[in-house]
């Protein structure tokens, strides 16, 4: 089943001011604060040096452990990695300045951590590293963001060859890009809920169209290609606020926002959870999987103004500081969902030696009302007159999902060799 190219949210994807002003404030500082002691401890651990030896083992256990995750934007006049001049590789949906955008502000700055620093990305690094591996973008559209933009951080060092139509006859839902000088294979797999999906509406499908989940089986348009993989990054949110229909056992067991009777009400986090409960589980039972598979967390909309469908917009041209960010609740709701899911995964995935790790993006795109199309971005359909406040200009602020990905694969390497010296001792 195909589903719509651009992902748009409801009304529950507006960020309203919430009147009682003491449950704002304890919200944003739990999101700002409290949920690092949430995170699993694999993925906080700090970046040695990338060169490694057997006297670098102590240091590497030893080193205080930072979190990169948390922090907040500064100023960064060096501006950004790429312009869609020097990438060819965006699509129109993205283009923010090939379609007028007139403000540039959004691109001068930097994520800073905390309690260190996050090192800028270097393609070369980047390209040694996975050498010989391959990575998939498992999710929605947000998520073949983040492949875009990854595509156009490698550019100025190798351009691919798009590999799509070797594997696939659908080359809008599923791509496939080759870095032949280094063996690595790229790709993005669509699953805007991860789980098998259909549409429910006799009239069709369109953008707040009913659809039903079936929250135990998989979608096997990922499932059956994710063996091959030796990184896969899963993400999902948007398409959960539409109106669902949810099956398990292929028995009806409620339904969010459908209106009809007789049918029990759930919440959107219900089928949420279930599904990338559903999403791991399946990993978890892949006998021929060896990967490391990473959760991408919930990235937030930021549309003011109004709902989605109403005139809502996102127009504002630099971040939100930390006193001016206000939190709605279904993000918070989104967000820790996903943690005890990823938790309970890790958990098991210890047992069976299989890794799962945390790109943890929230609390950074909280602040960043600033990073999306808007009106300045061109989808398939070109008489659309709805702002895209879901998706990331490229370049935008959505690049540094990637410093936080290249921050994590250096690890992983570093673990990788690590375990092997210590074997050999």
């Amino acid at each position: 089943m195909k589903f719509h190219d651009i992902e748009l949210p409801n009304e529950k994807n507006t960020t309203p001011n919430i009147p009682k002003q003491v449950f704002l404030l304890a919200l944003t500082l739990i999101v700002l604060t409290i949920i690092p002691l949430c995170l699993n401890n694999d993925s906080l651990s700090p970046l040695p040096s990338p060169k490694i030896n057997t006297n670098d083992l102590k240091s590497i256990e030893s080193e205080e452990k930072c979190d990169v995750f948390s922090g907040k934007w500064v100023p960064f006049s060096q501006g950004p990695y790429y312009t869609n001049e020097t990438c060819d590789l965006i699509i129109d949906q993205q283009n923010c300045m090939k379609f007028g955008r007139p403000n540039t502000e959004f691109l001068n700055w930097r994520w800073k951590p905390d309690e260190c620093e996050l090192p800028l990305f270097d393609a070369v690094q980047f390209l040694e590293l996975v050498r010989g591996k391959s990575i998939a973008f498992v999710g929605d559209s947000v998520g073949r963001n983040q492949m875009q933009s990854l595509l156009c951080l490698l550019v100025g060092v190798v351009h691919p060859e798009d590999i799509t139509l070797n594997y696939t006859s659908d080359t809008i839902y599923f791509k496939r890009w080759f870095y032949a000088d280094y063996n690595f294979t790229l790709a993005t797999l669509w699953s805007p809920f991860l789980v098998k999906a259909s549409d429910a509406d006799p009239s069709g499908h369109s953008y707040n169209s009913i659809m039903n989940l079936y929250l135990d089986k998989v979608d096997e348009a990922w499932a059956a290609e994710i063996t091959t993989f030796d990184y896969v990054i899963f993400s999902a949110g948007q398409w959960f606020f539409r109106p669902l229909m949810f099956y398990e056992n292929d028995q009806l067991v409620g339904c969010y926002k459908c209106q009809q009777e007789n049918i029990t009400d759930l919440t959107q986090y219900y089928g949420y959870r279930k599904a990338f409960r559903t999403a791991f589980r399946t990993i978890l039972s892949l006998k021929d999987y060896k990967g490391v598979t990473f959760l991408r967390t919930f990235s937030p909309a930021h549309f003011e103004n109004g709902d989605w469908n109403k005139g809502g917009n996102c127009v504002r041209t630099k971040p939100f500081t930390k006193e001016e960010l206000r939190v709605d609740q279904y993000i918070m709701e989104m967000y820790l969902t996903q943690m005890e899911e990823q938790r309970a995964a890790t958990k098991e995935g210890r047992k069976r030696g299989l890794e799962f790790r945390l790109l943890d993006t929230t609390k950074a795109m909280l602040l960043r009302p600033d990073g999306h199309p808007n009106h300045y971005g061109h989808s398939q359909d070109k008489n659309i007159t709805i702002a895209d406040c879901v998706h990331w200009c490229l370049p935008g602020p959505i690049d540094t999902w990637n410093e936080f990905l290249l921050y994590m694969l250096r690890r992983e390497g570093q673990l990788t060799l690590g375990r092997k010296l210590q074997k050999n001792d």
